[in-house]
């Protein structure tokens, strides 16, 4: 029988009993309708995962005891870091959740030229812990351990500022001559830059090559803005990461 996998701020330790919080204990409770005695697993962000069990389930809330840690952990060998204009409504939202269970070890939503979504103040700080929300649920379900990090740049010029010095970067463009899957074949870490609905501006493509990135395409046919990360990202992994292995 599969566990219920729950993401619960850490840290955690093996023989600690503690309440679940509150949000997690409701979904526990009251969408799962567990009972004392049911096993989860839960796991804090910080590498591997723990058994638990439901001690007692009353108003108070959920009451677990920690039995032991596990240390395994599901994330690829090749990380990634995904530099995603924004993207209007929920396509962000679905870009967040798949590009997460798709592996990348980081995601910095950027503002673009072209982009139809502008994010500034409170609305920005609101934004940005929902998809850390996104992105911990998409954990939960595919079995990764560790939360890819997630963060904001206002343009592609202060997301280059988040890129390891290390990666292979990447821009994908449906003209361009290289493929994507021959500049990743051989990378060891690589930052993948999408572009809005309206694709980026000359501006943009002009300072991207100055920051080194390679332009890619990705097949003979142009994809929306949420299709192409995904895309890209399982093209990615087939040839450099995990999904061989």
């Amino acid at each position: 029988m599969r566990l219920t996998r729950c993401y619960v701020p850490g840290p955690l330790a093996a023989g600690d009993t503690r309440q679940l919080p509150q949000e997690v204990a409701t979904h526990v409770a009251r969408v799962l309708r567990a009972r004392a005695g049911q096993l989860l697993t839960l796991f804090d962000g910080r590498g591997g995962e723990y058994d638990a069990t439901i001690l007692q389930i009353d108003r108070r809330g959920v009451q677990i005891r920690i039995e032991l840690h596990r240390a395994i952990e599901r994330e690829s060998p090749l990380p990634v870091t995904l530099l995603q204009a924004l993207a209007r409504g929920e396509r962000m939202d679905f870009v967040v959740q798949k590009a997460t269970e798709l592996g990348v070890a980081a995601i910095v939503a950027m503002g673009g030229d072209r982009s139809v979504v502008r994010l500034d103040g409170a609305g920005l700080a609101r934004r940005c812990e929902h998809w850390r929300a996104v992105a911990i649920s998409a954990c939960e379900q595919c079995g990764r351990n560790r939360v890819p990090t997630i963060s904001y740049a206002a343009d592609l010029a202060s997301a280059c500022g988040e890129v390891d010095a290390t990666s292979v970067r990447l821009l994908l463009a449906p003209d361009a001559d290289q493929t994507l899957i021959a500049a990743a074949r051989q990378a060891s870490r690589i930052a993948l830059a999408i572009g809005p609905e309206g694709g980026f501006s000359d501006e943009e493509l002009s300072l991207a090559q100055q920051q080194g990135f390679t332009f890619c395409r990705l097949g003979p046919r142009m994809l929306r803005a949420e299709t192409a990360p995904l895309a890209a990202l399982a093209a990615i992994q087939a040839v450099a990461g995990d999904f061989l292995s």
